[in-house]
């Protein structure tokens, strides 16, 4: 029976759960400027960007329309793209163009890149304002431009290359999408109109400028946090692998207990992701199908055909699940190898486990037939489908190494068998025989 703790836990995961779900994305509220000389804000954005990073950015906007001595907003861009829609991003690009307060965007820090629609904002902030780029950086692989024709030609003459190519930080100077290569975010800032500095010395003692300007970070609020993870490839993929094992492993189990609220949590989770990617139905339809033909072999306790049917269909729904992209390798190989080795092995080990116990299903065992592992004279190992147990037989039929057994009885969790040949008395003729002389002795009586 499942303990009081364990029940407790599962209630506060599903309470947290579900007020996350309600709660959603928080709005980001940005506060006053403490520098009377006046701030610049910066906001780190990973990732795609999302329902949750648009919201983010209109509600920081809104906020700075009403606050006073903010010198600009610096967006730090490491993205993969734009998974909102064409209005949406439309009217992204609109608000921070229309910002009182000057929006100006570094490609940063080394190793970030700015990647199909997040190409284009840069683009537009950058034919509006400021755009800049870490060295070791890559923007481009725009595609077709989403942005519509108010917006003009964003990569036309030599930037019509970050259509295809992502190309370096040089290269984005080149084609005129960014303006200047800044090593560092303190560079970048050096450059917005109003922003005060001093001179210092490097560590070679050469002169140099350095903001005097205050700099505030304003990061995504936890919630909101959450949501954006859960809306990256890798993540939403293995939470939809995590929910799709752990109902399977809750349904085969007594009880309702703190692996099936996981599991539903994590579906929830991963069900919101999944909704903000661009995915295709039919691959989601090939796992959850998958998830039906695993649970036809789980309740047999041995994988079968619907195990490989099921593991050929989650393969081919993880590879096609997001269109345009897919979870990294490593997220791919650890979701269908985690899910073949469950299903291959730990479900099956699970069941057998369960059905092995002294109050479920044991009458079931009698009559089957295996193998016995060890000799058993009178004790030893067989295995029955898989699994192995405990085995007693008569001293005058010792069964060795091998030798097929069919089972006649049960004692509590030993097994009571014979030899399928040459035993004293085959069980089905020796359970009638016994039931005759009984009622002869009966009626003696």
């Amino acid at each position: 029976m499942r303990s009081v703790a364990s029940r407790l836990a599962a209630a506060a995961i599903l309470a947290v759960g579900l007020w996350t779900m309600v709660v959603g994305p928080v709005s980001a509220s940005t506060r006053q400027c403490p520098d009377p000389d006046g701030c610049v804000l910066v906001t780190p954005i990973n990732g795609f960007i999302d329902p949750v990073i648009v919201d983010h950015l209109e509600s920081i906007v809104a906020s700075l329309d009403d606050s006073d001595g903010y010198l600009g907003l610096v967006l730090v861009l490491d993205s993969q793209g734009v998974v909102v829609d064409d209005e949406a991003f439309a009217d992204l690009a609109d608000t921070l163009l229309e910002s009182k307060v000057p929006v100006s965007v570094w490609v940063g820090p080394s190793g970030a890149e700015a990647i199909g629609g997040a190409a284009e904002l840069v683009a537009v902030l950058g034919a509006n304002g400021t755009a800049t780029s870490a060295p070791a950086t890559a923007t481009g692989e725009a595609g077709k431009q989403r942005l519509p024709g108010r917006f003009g030609d964003l990569f036309a003459g030599d930037a019509s290359l970050l259509r295809t190519t992502a190309v370096s930080a040089e290269g984005a100077r080149r084609a005129g999408i960014t303006s200047r290569v800044d090593a560092i975010l303190g560079d970048h800032v050096l450059e917005i109109e109003g922003v005060k500095f001093e001179t210092v010395k490097d560590s070679e003692g050469r002169p140099k400028r350095a903001p005097e300007t205050a700099g505030i970070t304003q990061t995504l609020p936890l919630a909101s946090q959450l949501f954006h993870t859960v809306a990256s490839p890798a993540v939403a993929y293995l939470l939809l692998s995590i929910g799709i094992g752990l109902l399977l492993f809750e349904f085969f189990t007594a009880g309702v207990g703190v692996a099936g609220v996981i599991g539903a949590f994590s579906m929830l989770l991963s069900g919101y992701g999944l909704g903000v990617l661009p995915t295709r139905g039919w691959a989601i339809g090939l796992c959850l199908f998958a998830a039906l033909a695993f649970a036809i072999d789980i309740q047999t306790a041995l994988p079968r055909v619907w195990t490989v049917v099921g593991l050929v269909a989650w393969t081919a729904g993880s590879l096609f699940l997001l269109e345009g992209m897919r979870p990294p390798w490593l997220a791919l190989a650890t979701g269908v190898g985690g899910m073949a080795v469950t299903m291959l092995s730990g479900m099956p080990a699970m069941v057998r486990s369960r059905f092995g116990t002294p109050t479920i299903g044991r009458s079931a065992l009698v009559g089957r037939e295996g193998v016995a592992t060890t000799a058993v004279d009178p004790e030893g190992i067989v295995e029955i489908d898989g699994a192995r147990w405990r085995a007693l037989t008569n001293r005058s039929t010792p069964l060795a190494e091998g030798d097929p057994i069919r089972v006649v009885a049960i004692d509590g969790l030993t097994l009571e068998v014979e030899p399928l040949e040459g035993g004293a008395i085959d069980y089905r003729e020796k359970r009638g025989k016994r039931g005759a002389d009984d009622a002869e002795a009966a009626r003696d009586l």
